[in-house]
């Protein structure tokens, strides 16, 4: 083999490599921007995702009120009926209220269902403070069962502060809850299924 050919088998090898590591990178960026992504809009309130409160206000609610509404939908496929139980409250800034949903399986069949949610207007994401809700976490419900959801929040008096919010009249939570995969069977089950294919 020449030099020539030498030196260029070896160019080749290291722009293959160099291939190699980035596309390994963009694979990983790919799997880590959803977290992180997530991550982002949990910690700033981006695109009206709310924020999780570890413990309550520590100071006293103010006078000042603002409406809170509630909205409830239900993607494709999915048999439930789902609503708030009350579609508009007024509540004090600061302070902790504790609201329910009731869901309902319509259907025949075992369900399970995970909710996403998000508030309006956006810029409000970073001061509606959930201390419990429902929401990314699995709901399965059987035939027929109905279920109350509570949701604990408040809204943190810093939207005050902002001049983009200062004057909010209102606040909408929303709420869809999404299909998920069936529940697995029961052991139980499982056998009886088993033994009636080895029949």
């Amino acid at each position: 083999m020449s030099k020539e050919s030498h030196g260029k088998l070896g160019r080749d090898t290291v722009v293959a490599s160099i291939c190699g590591v980035a596309v390994a990178a963009m694979l990983g960026a790919s799997y880590a921007a959803v977290p992180l992504y997530n991550w982002f809009c949990r910690a700033t309130g981006f695109g009206g995702t709310t924020q999780v409160a570890t413990a309550v206000p520590a100071n006293e609610p103010l006078g000042r009120k603002i409406a809170v509404r509630f909205d409830s939908n239900v993607g494709p496929g999915l048999p439930w009926k789902f609503v708030p139980e009350q579609r508009e409250i007024d509540v004090r800034i600061g302070e902790v209220v504790t609201v329910f949903y009731t869901v309902t399986n319509l259907s025949a069949r075992m369900t399970t269902a995970l909710a996403s949610y998000n508030v309006a207007p956006m810029t409000t994401g970073a001061y509606f403070q959930k201390i419990n809700c429902f929401c990314f976490t699995d709901q399965t419900l059987a035939p027929g069962e109905k279920r109350e959801m509570p949701v604990v929040f408040y809204v943190d008096p810093a939207l005050l502060q902002d001049k983009e919010t200062a004057n909010l009249k209102s606040i909408t939570l929303s709420y869809t809850f999404h299909l998920q995969r069936d529940p697995p069977k029961s052991t139980a089950a499982s056998a009886i299924e088993k033994s009636k294919s080895n029949l």
